[in-house]
C-alpha cells in the first residue's frame, strides 16, 4: 500500500475564489501543453472542463475535437471541497482518488490541500504512477494553479 500524495499551498485569495478558480477555471490554468491526452500527438488540447456537480465529468477536448474523460466528481461541496475519481487516459477502473480541501485563513488567504490516493487501482504500475503524479502536481498545482489564484 502506497502512501497518498499530499500537497498543501496557500493562495492569496478568498476561499470562494480559490474554489472557483480550481473548479470553474481549470482549463485556463492547467498546463495543457505539458499534461494532456492530446500531447501524445504533439499538440495541446483545446480545453479542459469540469461539470461542477456530484457525478459531473472532467473532460478534455483534444486538438482534433476528441473527448477524453479524465474522471468523475465523487463529492462536490462548493467552497469547501471537491473529490474525484481521476484516471487521465486510463480506464475508469484504474482511477486514483483526488481530494481537494479549501480552508479560509486570515486576510483573504486560503489553504488548499490536494490529496491523491488509491494507488492500488493502477496495479503493477502503482509506484510509477505515484512517482509521476508526485512531480506533476508541482507543476500543475503548486505552480500553475497557485499562479492563477494570484500567488
Amino acid at each position: 500500500m502506497l502512501d497518498p500524495i499530499i500537497k498543501t499551498i496557500e493562495v492569496p485569495c478568498s476561499q470562494e475564489k480559490a474554489f472557483g478558480v480550481f473548479v470553474n477555471e481549470m482549463g485556463s490554468w492547467w498546463p495543457l501543453d505539458k499534461r494532456s491526452m492530446s500531447m501524445k500527438s504533439g499538440k495541446p488540447a483545446k480545453s479542459l472542463s469540469i461539470e461542477p456537480k456530484q457525478g459531473g465529468k472532467i473532460v478534455e477536448i483534444g486538438h482534433d475535437d476528441t473527448e477524453h474523460l479524465w474522471g468523475t466528481i465523487k463529492s462536490y461541496d462548493p467552497h469547501d471541497s471537491i473529490s474525484m475519481d481521476f484516471h487521465m487516459g486510463l480506464p475508469a477502473e484504474n482511477a486514483s482518488l483526488v481530494e481537494v480541501r479549501f480552508t479560509a485563513l486570515e486576510n483573504e488567504r486560503t489553504r488548499v490541500e490536494l490529496t491523491q490516493s488509491n494507488w492500488e487501482a493502477f496495479g503493477e504500475m502503482a509506484e510509477m504512477m505515484r512517482d509521476g503524479y508526485g512531480s506533476g502536481w508541482v507543476i500543475i498545482f503548486e505552480q500553475a494553479y497557485k499562479s492563477a489564484c494570484g500567488g
